[in-house]
């Protein structure tokens, strides 16, 4: 697939306007739940899975950096997820955990700059519905996918990882994001 043209006066209305407020919310969903914490609360494992806070923020950053790289770039600018080994998906997995020399404001503020480069990709493509050819993956369904569809996966997997922060947060110090 040849790469998206990028309209040079952004378009910030009708079908743009909506996505742009879906993602403004799940990011101020997975945002609150880590209202208030340290760098060490943010890296503590509350539950037996391996995630944390600040870990889930790490992986919601790549993964809308992936997708974003995606929509200009095609599936080139992603793994080959079927090809990967046991030492990827480990390396991987070091998104998902606050590291040495990490901190809960400097994750935020790259979380900040992916998000305002993914705001303004929904304002300057050219076209929602031109696709690119989906990167190897056990999960992907279909050879290609539009960039309106990229970006409401965006959008769906923010919310779903803030679904997961609510829970290690509350088993945290019982806050909640909603309720």
């Amino acid at each position: 697939m040849t790469a998206p043209e990028l309209s040079p006066t952004p378009i910030t209305t009708g079908e743009r306007a909506d996505i742009l407020a879906e993602l403004a919310q799940a990011r101020h969903f997975l945002r609150f739940t880590i209202r208030d914490l340290t760098d060490e609360q943010a890296g503590l494992r509350t539950t037996a899975s391996e995630l944390c806070l600040g870990g889930l923020i790490k992986h919601v950053t790549s993964v809308e950096r992936g997708w974003t790289s995606f929509l200009l770039e095609g599936a080139s600018a992603m793994p080959d997820f079927t090809a990967m080994t046991e030492d990827d998906f480990r390396q991987r997995a070091e998104e998902f955990r606050m590291l040495p020399g990490d901190t809960l404001a400097g994750i935020l503020a790259e979380y900040e700059k992916v998000a305002a480069r993914t705001d303004e990709l929904v304002t300057t493509l050219a076209d929602l519905d031109a696709r690119q050819d989906l990167p190897k993956a056990p999960w992907h369904q279909e050879e290609s996918q539009s960039a309106r569809r990229t970006l409401l996966h965006i959008a769906g997997e923010t919310l779903h990882h803030a679904g997961h922060a609510d829970i290690i947060r509350e088993s945290l110090d019982g806050q909640k994001t909603m309720g």
